[in-house]
């Protein structure tokens, strides 16, 4: 007797089928200093899942770190070689921190140390080439020691868009695969009251999360998958409004680093219900916005109840407990949404960001 359905009569093959892996994922990483340990614990567990590629990668200070550094881990290693790339880095830049700094720290809250406090307030009142007039930024050595930026220059795994804005006029600059460097990383991640300006070709740069945090139409534009999962650490709400004068710029810094990105997310959910009324979408972008799936997973139930000022907080054990967030977190986002991928989004924009 024949099967109506031959996936009832064959358990094992309705397994596998379920086990297919999905199309390719673009990732957009955003920056937020030491609480990027969080996009570390995420893609530890896209990693760890092994049915998973990537196709692009769009980053912004901290999250530029760890697109190249997974970009680097995959050339050399594949899904092992990333995931121990990432652990490399991460324990390389808690190990850069002098212990003075370190000393005082609270692994679970972030808390700053009795010495970077007093630090802190000393970039409200000296510019960065007062207080550190040589520009020593352990970044720098870090990146130079653990990535081969010659390789994935001449063939990188990923496609790989690294925001950086121009001090002259706040342009956003996008580093893309060919033009990456140790500068152009060090530039996406360039708070200008610790560290001079990056000159790269005779342009300065500062932190990219002044204009793109991270930049997305890249993922959209020059990327051939349709699956667009965004990594974000910024909370989604603040709070009670910030009272002392360091709470009150660390606020305005945050707002400031956030609002290219919301604007470019708003625009998108735009452009989205428009194409979603339009019965017969006439131009390439209409087609290619209506293909594109969008995905989140967000730190905001952590980093909401994080001080801003933890992000200059990079203790071992504070980055463990992102890193763990952000691998419990991606693993619940696999568990309810993989089947999404490459079917439909698993988020509205418009709720989010409309």
């Amino acid at each position: 007797m024949l099967h109506r359905n031959n996936q009832t009569a064959d358990p094992m093959k309705r397994f596998m089928a379920s086990r297919r892996a999905p199309p390719p994922l673009n990732l957009g990483l955003q920056g937020g200093g030491a609480h990027g340990a969080y996009t570390w614990g995420v893609l530890d567990a896209l990693l760890d899942d092994g049915g998973l590629a990537f196709d692009g990668v769009s980053g912004t200070s901290a999250g530029a770190m760890n697109a190249v550094v997974l970009a680097h881990g995959l050339a050399r290693g594949g899904r092992d070689g990333a995931r121990e790339a990432l652990q490399a880095f991460w324990q390389s830049v808690a190990a850069s921190v002098p212990f003075d700094a370190a000393l005082g720290a609270d692994p679970a809250s972030g808390d700053l140390s009795v010495g970077m406090r007093l630090f802190l307030s000393w970039t409200r009142r000296f510019s960065a080439r007062q207080l550190n007039p040589l520009d020593i930024n352990p970044l720098r050595q870090i990146l130079a020691t653990q990535i081969d930026f010659d390789r994935l220059r001449a063939s990188s795994p990923v496609e790989l868009f690294v925001a950086a804005t121009r001090v002259a006029d706040g342009k956003l600059r996008l580093f893309r695969t060919h033009e990456l460097s140790v500068d152009a990383l060090l530039a996406s991640a360039c708070l200008p009251s610790i560290h001079h300006a990056v000159e790269i070709d005779g342009e300065h740069y500062w932190d990219g999360a002044y204009s793109a945090n991270p930049a997305v139409f890249p993922l959209f534009y020059d990327c051939a998958a349709d699956d667009i999962l965004l990594v974000l650490l910024t909370p989604r709400h603040h709070g009670e409004p910030p009272q002392s004068p360091d709470e009150v710029n660390l606020r305005s810094m945050e707002l400031a680093f956030n609002a290219p990105f919301l604007r470019e997310m708003a625009a998108f959910a735009r452009a989205g219900e428009a194409v979603r009324r339009t019965l017969l979408p006439l131009s390439g972008f209409d087609r290619k916005l209506r293909r594109t799936r969008f995905h989140l997973i967000e730190a905001d139930s952590l980093t909401s109840q994080l001080a801003s000022e933890s992000k200059l907080t990079t203790s071992l054990a504070f980055l463990e407990m992102l890193r763990d967030a952000g691998r419990d977190d991606a693993r619940a986002w696999l568990a309810a949404h993989r089947n999404d991928l490459g079917r439909r989004s698993s988020t509205d924009l418009g709720s989010r960001f409309g």
